[in-house]
């Protein structure tokens, strides 16, 4: 007898294992399509900044600032083009 009071000839296996399960809960692994769409999703939520790539020196500060407005200033003007030309 084991310590619960049960002789091992009365237990039965909880599980048989020699059965397969019927059915598996879960998820299957994602499709490389689903990443490229994640990808391209992501890309169109960053933000965008209006400035070229590179790196510029200026005299003074004045001029970096004056550089910095006119490219903000372009970037918006052309937004509110494309906004403006779209049908309602």
């Amino acid at each position: 007898m084991n310590p619960t009071g049960v002789s091992s000839a009365q237990m039965q296996p909880v599980v048989n294992l020699e059965e397969f399960p019927g059915k598996i809960v879960g998820r299957t692994g994602a499709a490389g399509i689903d990443y490229d769409r994640l990808v391209e999703a992501s890309q169109a939520l960053m933000p965008r900044l209006p400035f070229p790539k590179g790196v510029f020196r200026f005299r003074t500060y004045e001029e970096a600032d004056a550089w910095t407005e006119q490219h903000i200033l372009r970037a918006a003007l052309k937004k509110a083009r494309g906004h403006q030309n779209e049908p309602t």
